[in-house]
């Protein structure tokens, strides 16, 4: 028994940074629920939902909703971004840089223009897509001639997103420049104001039972480094793993970009900071990069909805705070952790 006390207790020490994130993303959540544009103190007090329906359905109608998709949208993105990063050995890859996002775009665009705004025929064509934009990405880098493996996917994904980002445009010139151009424009954006707990509810049953996947085989990305021999050797099935993990990985970026729209650099910063908060073990760094994510969206949508007297887009706030952090994060020094 002696043994095993201090593997134990280096796993609850790593395990406190965690709950503390938690606790931090429910008090950030909290708080966002009273913060707004309501008062002239731009707070709303709890002790207000029992006597103004107003400020109860604000609360309760709006902001909630639109808080949990928040969450749901960083936690796939985080979870997302740390599995590419990972299996393709590439720090670099993000769903907005393998051509997941655009694809996703795309195909959530095309069904809202020719196939009708049911919400399972946007989410069922952006998966489609999105996974398009992956498969041809990884497809691609296989047949460029030339570099490493790193700057073949960078290279591919480049294309790809490229290819889907002109689709998008032929979209929006095909669109009624009254009515679906203006509403295309904005929701590729990124935004979540017309998130409402219909949208939530409909997202809830592809991304939750996702990311249970991702987090239920987490420690699994820690083989699925390794190369395939070793991997084989240790009594794991490599391709089927990280078919799993990827196919987790991009519908559930693909359900939240549906309805969030673009999104960028959430998939690429956070799963750094979770890293260099936890260290490459993923049993530690994939829920950091779930936790870091949703609190990293939710302080990005209560910058974008109380910065200015309209709404900043939510996806221009994220490009621009996960820029300075990644410019941040690369120009200091990185401090090696044990794990």
């Amino acid at each position: 028994m002696s043994v095993h006390r201090p593997t134990r207790g280096r796993r609850d020490s790593s395990m406190t940074p965690l709950m503390l994130l938690g606790i931090g993303l429910f008090l950030l959540f909290t708080l966002s629920l009273f913060t707004g544009r309501y008062t002239p103190s731009g707070f709303v007090s709890p002790f207000m939902l029992g006597h103004d329906p107003l400020a109860r359905n604000l609360v309760l109608n709006l902001r909630m909703p639109r808080l949990f998709m928040a969450v749901l949208l960083g936690m796939s993105l985080g979870a997302a971004g740390q599995v590419f990063q990972m299996i393709f050995g590439n720090p670099l890859v993000e769903p907005g840089f393998l051509g997941v996002s655009q694809g996703a775009a795309f195909g959530a665009g095309f069904a809202v223009l020719f196939l009708g705004n049911a919400a399972w025929k946007v989410q069922g064509m952006a998966a489609a897509f999105a996974f398009t934009g992956l498969l041809l990405s990884y497809l691609i880098a296989h047949r460029i001639r030339f570099g490493g493996w790193i700057l073949r996917l960078v290279l591919a994904g480049i294309s790809v997103s490229a290819i889907f980002t002109a689709g998008v445009g032929v979209l929006k010139y095909l669109a009624d420049p009254l009515h679906e151009l203006p509403e295309l424009t904005f929701w590729l954006l990124g935004g979540l104001w017309n998130v409402s707990w219909i949208s939530v509810l409909s997202t809830v049953p592809v991304v939750v039972p996702c990311l249970a996947v991702v987090c239920s085989l987490r420690w699994r990305l820690n083989l699925l480094t390794l190369s395939d021999e070793i991997v084989h050797s240790l009594g794991v099935s490599p391709g089927r793993e990280r078919a799993l993990l990827l196919g987790a990985a991009v519908a559930a970026t693909a359900a939240v970009i549906s309805v969030c729209g673009i999104v960028g650099w959430t998939g690429l910063i956070v799963p750094h900071l979770a890293r260099r908060m936890f260290g490459v073990d993923t049993r530690l760094s994939v829920p950091g990069s779930m936790i870091m994510g949703g609190a990293f969206t939710v302080l990005c949508d209560d910058i974008a909805r109380t910065l200015l007297a309209g709404e900043v887009p939510l996806g221009i706030l994220t490009s621009v705070l996960g820029a300075a952090f990644f410019l941040l994060l690369m120009s200091t020094r990185r401090r090696e952790r044990e794990v």
